[in-house]
C-alpha cells in the first residue's frame, strides 16, 4: 500500500508532524512501514510558458519554441511531439544538472540556437506519466513563471510504502490509513466537499438496468458526461507513483478514486451497452459459476471478481459502485475455480461497503474537473448485517494486562469508527463494529485495537491473561486415550492398521459371527468381499496377518481401533489385537531359534497396552475363532471389557497362517484411562512366602483371591499361583501353591510378623471357603 505525505495532508492536517513521526505511528499501530523515499526535482527546473511553437524549417521532428520564464523569454528547440503553444512546461535552464554527465548548456540544433530544455517527467526525477514533455497545471500549486519546481511540495513529495497484513483490507485505501493516523494523533478528518455539476438530463432517460442475479451484491449506477473532463497532472502523477497505467483520463480517475476511498468502482462506455433505442441497457445476471455478471452488448465485468473495461472513448459513461461479502466470495471462487482479475485481491480482503459515499465522491471529483452528472441513480442495495460486540472492560484489562480507563477505551473505539450502544453496569458496553472492519470478530480483537492506539511501548510487561474456556470434554478424553493406547501398542511391536468398516458376509457367517439384519444391510456394496457392515475387527485383522505372512514375515502383530456394528446396525468402538508367530525376532540370545508366543505372553503384551487386568474363565464360545481350551475374558476394575484367545487351529489353517496366533477384542469405551498416581516405595526389603492349600477342583481361584484381597492387609503386595498338584489321594481336591510378596513401609518384617499374616490368611480361607493347609 503506497501513500504520500501530501496525499495524507489533504484529509488531515499533519503540517506539524514529521514524516519520521508518521512512520513511527504507523509501525506502532500495526501498519508496518516497508520503505520511505523522497522525490526531489533538481534545482534549475523552472516553470515556463510556451508562447509560440513553430516547426523547425530544417527538421521535421523538431519544433522551435519561445518559452517565457517570467524574467526572460528563451528560445528552445524541442523534439517532443506533444509540445504546443499555450502550455505550461518544466524548463531546464542553462547550467541545470540533470545527471552526472548531463548539464544543460547553450547549443545549436540544425542551425538554430537553443537555450535550455523542455523536460519530460522522467527527466526531472518523476515517474513516467506520458510520452513526450510534461504539461503542467495548477493542480500542483499556482504556476508562477520562473519559479523553481523544487519548491512545489505536491511534486516534491515523500512516499511511504506500507506492508499490510491480509486482514487489514480496510487500509487498502488512503482514507483507511488517514482514519488510523487521525485516531492515533487525535486529529479531525477534514469534511469532504461534494460538488455536483449536474447535467440537464435525468438518468431514467438514458439508463435501464435489469437485476436478475440471485447472489445479491449491492450495486449503484450513475451516468456522467465526460466530454469536458480532464484529469489534472497531480492525480496522474500520484497514479504513476502507484505504477498504475491506464489509457484514458476516465480510467485513471476511476483507479484514483478507488485508491482513495476503497470502494470498488467500474466505468462502462455508452457504446458497449447501447440498445436500439439509443438507451444504455445493462443486465446483472449469474454466469455459469453463479457469479453476478454485468452484461451490455457483451459481458462487461464480474462483480467483485473482474473489473470492467473501456473499449473506446465516449462522451457518456456509466459509473458502477459495488460490494460483495469477502468471505462468501473467496469461498465461491475456491469452489468453482472461477478466473479472477486484479479486483478480486481487494474484494476478498474487503472493499469499502459505503457505496453511496464512494460514488458521490467520484461524481464530485468528475464535476470538479469538467464532468457533468445526470440526475438520479439506479441502485440495488442489500442491507448489510449489523455486527456488534459486548466490550467487557474488566476482560479488556485482563487481556492487556493493564488498567485502561473506560473513557480512553470509548474514545479509541469511537475514533476508529465504532458506534457506542448500550451500557451495562458501567462495565460492559455494546459497540457496533464498522462494516469495513472484517477483522474484528471477538473481544481479543477489540483489545488489540486498544493496544495499538495506546501504544505497545506504554504497556507494562506482565504475564498474558488468556480467557479460555475449559476444552477438556469427553471427545478430548477419548482422543487422548486413543493416542496413549496407540503409542503403547506400537512400543510393544504391534503395527496399527486401518481397514474398511465392511466385511464379507459369507466369512462372518462361516465363523459364526453375528451379522447385520438383512433389511438394514448395504444395498449396493463396493465389492463382493465387502458386502456387509463388520460386526468384529478380528476378521479383517486375520486377513491382514495372512497377507503379511504370505509376504515372508514369520511373526506379525497388528491392532486396530475402529467401529463395529451389531445386528441392529448400532455402532460401538472396539480395539482388536492379533499376534501371530514368534514372540521375538531371531537374535544371539535365542541362538536364532525364537520361541512362539503363548497365551500368557500375549496377555502380557495386552497389559502393557491397556493397563493391568485379570483373566477369568470364558464359558461361552460364541464364534469359531476362539480356541475352546485357550480363551479367557478380560476383566478390568471388576468389569468384563473383552476377551482373548488362541486362534482356533482350523481357522489358522483356512487362512494359511501360523498355529501360534492369538486374538483379542476389547470394548474401547470400557478401557480405563485414569491418571497414574505415584505412591511411596518402601525402603525395607520384601519377603516371599509360599502357602500350599487343599481346595476343591471346582473352586475358581478368583474366589480365593477375593478373600485374600478383602483382608486389606497393607503388607501383602502381591499374590499369585505358582503350582497346581493333583493325585488320586486328593480325590476331587487339588493342591494350590500361592506365592505371597510381603513388605512393610515401616520396618523389615521378622518371622513372627510373617507367620501372623499367613495365619490370618489361613483362618479366613477356612472360615469362608473351608480351605485347609496341605
Amino acid at each position: 500500500m503506497i501513500v504520500t505525505r501530501e496525499w495524507i495532508n489533504e484529509f488531515i492536517d499533519i503540517s506539524n508532524i514529521t514524516t519520521q513521526d508518521i512512520c513511527k505511528a504507523l509501525n506502532a499501530i500495526g501498519l508496518e512501514v516497508d520503505s520511505v523515499s523522497k522525490i526531489t526535482v533538481p534545482t534549475g527546473i523552472k516553470v515556463g510558458y510556451v508562447e509560440d511553437c513553430i516547426k523547425h524549417p530544417d527538421a521535421d521532428k523538431l519544433s522551435i519554441c519561445q518559452v517565457n520564464l517570467g524574467y526572460e523569454t528563451v528560445q528552445i528547440v524541442c523534439g517532443a511531439k506533444n509540445v504546443a503553444t499555450g502550455q505550461y512546461v518544466p524548463v531546464a535552464t542553462i547550467g541545470t544538472k540533470l545527471g552526472e554527465d548531463f548539464i544543460i548548456k547553450p547549443s545549436v540544433l540544425r542551425g538554430t540556437e537553443s537555450n535550455g530544455m523542455i523536460c519530460s517527467s522522467t527527466e526531472i526525477g518523476l515517474p513516467k506519466m506520458n510520452d513526450g514533455i510534461l504539461p503542467l497545471d495548477n493542480s500542483i500549486g499556482e504556476l508562477i513563471l520562473g519559479t523553481e519546481l523544487s519548491t512545489y511540495i505536491l511534486l516534491n513529495d515523500q512516499i511511504i510504502e506500507i506492508e499490510l497484513t491480509p486482514n487489514r483490507g480496510d487500509c487498502l485505501n488512503i482514507l483507511g490509513i488517514v482514519k488510523e493516523l487521525a485516531a492515533y494523533f487525535n486529529l479531525p478528518v477534514r469534511e469532504l466537499e461534494i460538488i455536483n455539476n449536474e447535467n440537464s438530463g435525468a438518468i431514467g432517460r438514458i439508463l435501464e438496468v435489469e437485476y436478475l442475479t440471485k447472489t445479491a451484491p449491492s450495486v449503484i449506477f450513475k451516468v456522467a458526461d465526460i466530454k469536458e473532463f480532464v484529469l489534472p497532472i497531480l492525480h496522474k502523477y500520484r497514479l504513476a507513483l502507484l505504477d498504475i497505467k491506464k489509457n484514458t483520463d476516465i480510467e485513471m480517475a476511476t483507479a484514483y478514486i478507488n485508491h482513495v476511498t476503497g470502494v470498488a468502482l467500474n466505468v462502462y462506455t455508452k457504446s458497449i451497452a447501447i440498445n436500439n433505442e439509443e438507451k444504455i441497457h445493462l443486465k446483472i445476471d449469474d454466469n455459469e459459476n453463479g457469479f453476478a455478471e454485468v452484461i451490455g452488448n457483451i459481458p462487461l465485468s464480474i462483480i467483485g471478481v473482474e473489473a470492467g473495461y473501456i473499449s473506446m472513448v465516449d462522451d457518456t459513461v456509466v459509473i458502477e459502485a459495488s460490494y460483495v461479502e469477502p468471505d462468501l466470495l473467496a469461498q465461491k471462487v475456491f469452489t468453482t475455480k472461477q478466473k479472477t482479475g486484479d479486483l478480486y485481491y481487494k474484494s476478498t480482503r474487503g472493499t469499502n461497503p459505503h457505496l453511496e459515499f464512494g460514488i458521490n465522491y467520484f461524481t464530485s471529483f468528475l464535476s470538479k474537473f469538467g464532468g457533468e452528472i445526470f440526475k438520479g441513480q439506479v441502485d440495488f442495495l442489500v442491507e448489510l448485517k449489523e455486527k456488534s460486540i459486548d466490550v467487557n472492560l474488566q476482560t479488556i484489562n485482563k487481556i492487556i494486562g493493564q488498567d485502561i480507563d473506560k473513557r480512553t477505551v470509548e474514545n479509541i473505539l469511537i475514533s476508529l469508527g465504532f458506534t457506542e450502544g448500550k451500557n451495562y453496569n458501567n462495565e460492559i458496553i455494546t459497540f457496533k463494529i464498522p462494516n469495513e472492519r472484517h477483522d474484528i470478530v471477538n473481544i481479543a480483537d477489540v483489545a488489540e485495537e486498544i493496544v495499538r492506539l495506546v501504544g505497545i511501548d506504554n504497556i507494562i510487561s506482565k504475564p498474558l491473561f488468556i480467557d479460555e474456556s475449559n476444552k477438556i470434554n469427553q471427545i478430548s478424553k477419548e482422543f487422548t486415550k486413543k493416542n496413549k493406547i496407540r503409542g503403547l501398542a506400537i512400543a510393544n511391536s504391534f503395527f496399527e492398521t486401518t481397514t474398511y468398516v465392511f466385511s464379507s458376509k459369507e466369512l462372518l457367517e462361516k465363523y459364526n459371527f453375528k451379522t447385520v439384519r438383512e433389511e438394514l444391510d448395504i444395498l449396493n456394496p463396493i465389492t463382493f468381499d465387502l458386502n456387509t457392515f463388520r460386526t468384529t475387527l478380528l476378521l479383517n485383522l486375520i486377513e491382514g496377518v495372512s497377507k503379511n505372512q504370505k509376504s515372508g514375515l514369520k511373526s506379525i502383530g497388528l491392532f486396530e481401533i475402529g467401529t463395529i456394528f451389531d445386528k441392529n446396525r448400532n455402532e460401538s468402538k472396539k480395539i482388536g489385537f492379533v499376534w501371530s508367530g514368534n514372540s521375538e525376532d531371531e537374535n544371539l540370545s535365542n541362538s536364532g531359534k525364537p520361541k512362539n508366543l503363548d497365551l500368557f505372553g500375549f496377555a502380557s503384551k495386552l497389559s502393557n497396552c491397556i493397563g493391568s487386568f485379570e483373566l477369568e474363565e470364558k464359558i461361552d464360545c460364541d464364534n469359531s475363532f476362539l480356541h475352546p481350551y485357550q480363551m479367557a475374558t478380560i476383566v478390568q476394575n471388576g468389569k468384563v471389557i473383552g476377551y482373548l484367545s488362541k486362534l482356533h487351529p482350523s481357522v489358522a489353517k483356512d487362512f494359511d497362517i501360523s498355529d501360534a496366533t492369538f486374538i483379542a477384542e476389547i470394548d474401547f469405551e470400557q478401557i480405563t484411562n485414569n491418571l497414574v498416581m505415584a505412591s511411596e516405595i518402601s525402603k525395607y526389603q520384601s519377603s516371599r512366602r509360599d502357602l500350599s492349600v487343599v481346595v476343591p477342583r471346582s473352586l475358581p481361584y478368583k474366589q480365593i483371591a477375593r478373600v485374600i484381597d478383602s483382608l486389606s492387609i497393607e503388607e501383602i503386595k502381591n499374590h499369585t499361583i505358582v503350582d497346581i498338584y493333583r493325585d488320586i489321594n486328593l480325590g476331587e481336591n487339588e493342591s494350590l501353591t500361592i506365592k505371597f510378596v510381603l513388605q512393610s513401609k515401616t520396618k523389615t518384617l521378622e518371622e513372627d510378623d510373617i507367620v501372623s499374616i499367613m495365619n490370618i490368611i489361613l483362618e479366613n480361607l477356612k472360615d469362608k471357603l473351608n480351605i485347609t493347609l496341605r
